[in-house]
């Protein structure tokens, strides 16, 4: 059976790559049996980017050099080590091609960069770090880079330029979020959370947008049914905390099936949520318990406490990047390492919108 189920994937990846070829050449197969065949071949692709979860953040690097996905990232001064180590990574990973964007007074990394992989790198010049930012967001919605990520530029500056009104890339109404995603050594999967770096007191609208945002990112990492809990200090709810009352209402929302195929529960705290154990002593018992793949903190306080905790004392890698975005912007802490900005890059390229022809 397991030789049948390899010979099978063989003979679909010669076809895919056949299919390349003919995408490339811009050849089309007029008789139904390779019209057939291409369609079933498509519907394999599609197909298995939600068949296997991923684990590990090094797993989803993998997951996106085997289907062949490599964005166009735009980045915004990038004039550090840091950004520099990234870039040179993806590019050697091939999971990125860079739009380089940088004010005139810092362009000698970027034509580093671009001599050193000229295919796949381009250069633009902007006046000001401000203009760079402009220009790098113009990049993403005109639809020339795919990703918007920040080199060595404030974030306040490159959230202007994201938050425009009329020149941005936060849609008309739209939440923005972040999501972090934590590779941690004892939990048995990956472990997304929100928000730990741009809402301070999510209201109810917020609570669910972050929810919806995070759910559709984990499922990109093949979690079919995501759960998700809501975190508090206890279990109990109070009026004096508020953010309680409006977990019962978002509850009350997932059973009825408006959040989509997720399990919901909570109050409840971080430690319950990621260890079965200690639901079991306090006599809970839920889908979300013990094997929580989402956390939605209360505040911007929690989230972010909970996310350098992770990472300086859980040993954790970590990924995040901001959602609501009509494309994913990577916004990592100047504090993280050079690998954790490399993950949230790597979160952000699976996390892309895509291409029709991405499996050809």
């Amino acid at each position: 059976c397991f030789r049948s189920v390899m010979m099978q994937f063989i003979i679909v990846e010669i076809d895919i790559k056949l299919l390349r070829c003919f995408h490339k050449l811009n050849l089309s197969c007029n008789s139904d049996k390779y019209r057939d065949k291409s369609r079933f071949i498509f519907h394999i692709c599609l197909k298995s980017s939600v068949m296997e979860l991923i684990r590990t953040l090094t797993q989803m690097v993998h997951s996106l050099r085997a289907r062949g996905i490599r964005r166009r990232v735009a980045v915004v001064c990038p004039k550090d080590s840091h950004t520099e180590y990234v870039i040179i990574r993806a590019l050697r990973e091939e999971i990125a091609e860079f739009l380089l964007v940088s004010d005139t007074a810092d362009m000698e990394m970027a034509y580093h960069l671009r001599m050193a992989s000229p295919d796949f790198v381009r250069v633009y010049e902007a006046e000001t770090p401000d203009a760079a930012a402009a220009l790098a967001v113009e990049l993403v919605r005109t639809g020339e880079a795919d990703i918007l990520m920040k080199g060595l530029i404030n974030t306040d500056n490159l959230l202007r330029a994201v938050l425009n009104k009329e020149k941005g890339l936060l849609p008309s109404g739209g939440v923005l979020s972040h999501v972090a995603v934590a590779q941690v050594p004892l939990y048995h999967k990956l472990l997304f959370f929100s928000d730990a770096a741009v809402i301070p007191r999510p209201t109810l609208d917020q609570f669910r947008a972050m929810i919806m945002a995070d759910v559709a990112l984990c499922r990109k990492l093949g979690s079919e049914q995501p759960r998700v809990a809501l975190i508090h200090c206890t279990e109990k709810i109070n009026e004096k905390f508020p953010h309680t009352i409006s977990y019962v209402q978002l509850k009350e929302e997932a059973l009825q099936g408006k959040l989509g195929s997720v399990f919901v529960d909570g109050p409840m705290d971080a430690k319950t949520a990621c260890d079965a154990h200690s639901g079991q002593i306090k006599g809970l018992a839920s889908p979300v318990v013990g094997n929580a793949d989402i956390m939605i903190f209360p505040n911007i306080e929690s989230g972010n406490t909970f996310y350098k905790t992770l990472s300086l004392f859980g040993d954790a890698n970590m990924a995040g990047m901001l959602t609501g975005t009509i494309a994913p912007v990577v916004v990592p802490s100047r504090a993280d390492s050079g690998n954790s900005k490399y993950y949230s890059l790597a979160l952000a390229c699976l996390a892309g919108n895509e291409p029709q022809n991405e499996c050809l």
